[in-house]
């Protein structure tokens, strides 16, 4: 099943498209609302968009958006588009918290010597077995129950966004949290 996000949010709205192109249009720079993918999309005349708009691009009619044009690479996000991702993370990390406590909750080792948590930045083979011992006991419930219960460990929300942001800039070829699929 491939990894299309339905919603995104709005990183940046170049009105006038790159300069670059022979035909420029109105574009938008945007990440995808749950598998995090990096598009652009064509802006349909007369819209203007805000950055953190939330815009729909799943299948079907779009309001806004006249088609999504291509999946991007973090370094080919505006500055302004970077910085409001980084502005952006925690809120979409929070709205999918589930998501994200499920993965404390159900990771599994990704060879004999590494598992998928030791990924996340701050955790390393201590922190890996105070998590596993704690999920035995009990589910984690939340972000502050984690927190509470694996002693020293560093904030759970900023390893994930640092490990989104790492997966955006293809830092390492393991996959958590971004989609794979190509539009």
């Amino acid at each position: 099943m491939p990894a299309r996000d339905e919603y995104a949010i709005v990183l940046d709205f170049l009105p006038h498209g790159k300069p670059t192109e022979k035909r420029p249009e109105p574009i938008a720079q945007v990440i995808g609302e749950k598998f995090f993918n990096l598009l652009e999309v064509a802006v349909k005349e007369g819209f203007t968009l805000k950055p953190k708009d939330r815009i729909y691009i799943g299948e079907g009619e779009r309001k806004e958006v006249k088609y999504v044009k291509c999946k991007i690479k973090y370094d080919q996000l505006t500055a302004f588009a970077k910085s409001t991702l980084e502005e952006i993370l925690p809120e979409l990390i929070e709205k999918n918290k589930e998501r994200f406590i499920n993965f404390f909750n159900r990771s599994l080792p990704i060879t004999t010597r590494l598992h998928s948590l030791e990924l996340l930045p701050g955790i390393g083979k201590k922190h890996l077995w105070r998590i596993i011992r704690e999920r035995k006991k009990k589910p984690f419930e939340s972000f502050e129950d984690l927190k509470k219960r694996v002693e020293m460990l560093p904030d759970p929300k900023r390893m994930i966004m640092k490990r989104i942001l790492e997966e955006l800039q293809e830092k390492d070829r393991h996959r958590l949290f971004v989609g794979t699929n190509f539009y």
